[in-house]
């Protein structure tokens, strides 16, 4: 077995290290494919989610208070919000896009893997490490992010949530659409 393939077999049996612990049900399809061929392997995926998450400088433990991985409706939204205040902290609504890292054997797989996110609609992509492999980092362009809670306060209103929460479920329908549309263009 060469050092791609040992590689490949000691990421893959590796458990879930995400927040939630298993896989994001709306990309693994898309992984699995990926994984099957043998030049590629992922490292890391999102099928994009709706978070409320507190705003820091740096990345650490329990900085999420809420975190869907699908559409979330007002009431469950303004539910989170008004326990949210309660931390003490400063909070920030995000709508984060797909993300898919690729582990390549070569750099025509990788290029050949970042030609079909594009067409597919991944604009955000590229080819971003050597050491292990060449790692094709794709990721589509869909974002919202804006503070919601600031010293306890909510800071918009029932409108505004309304609108921006229907622009976020919206925007993931979009990134599921690429998803299962790059999933399509690799065989």
């Amino acid at each position: 077995m060469d050092s791609f393939q040992k590689r490949k077999q000691e990421i893959l049996s590796k458990s879930d290290k995400s927040h939630i612990g298993i896989w994001d049900e709306k990309i693994a399809e898309l992984c699995n494919k990926i994984n099957s061929f043998e030049n590629y392997y992922t490292t890391s995926s999102c099928s994009g989610r709706i978070i409320l998450m507190i705003d820091a400088e740096k990345k650490g433990e329990d900085l999420f208070v809420f975190v869907s991985h699908d559409k979330v409706s007002f009431d469950e939204l303004k539910r989170e919000l008004n326990l949210a205040p309660n931390k003490n902290k400063n909070i920030k609504f995000k709508l984060e896009p797909c993300i898919l890292h690729v582990t390549c054997k070569s750099f025509e797989d990788a290029e050949e893997i970042y030609n079909k996110a594009k067409l597919a609609g991944w604009k955000k992509s590229g080819i971003v490490g050597v050491k292990n492999g060449f790692t094709a980092e794709l990721n589509s362009t869909e974002k919202l992010e804006f503070p919601i809670i600031q010293d306890k306060r909510l800071l918009v209103d029932d409108d505004f949530l309304k609108i921006v929460l229907d622009e976020a479920n919206k925007k993931l329908e979009k990134v599921w659409r690429k998803i299962r549309k790059l999933g399509k263009l690799i065989k």
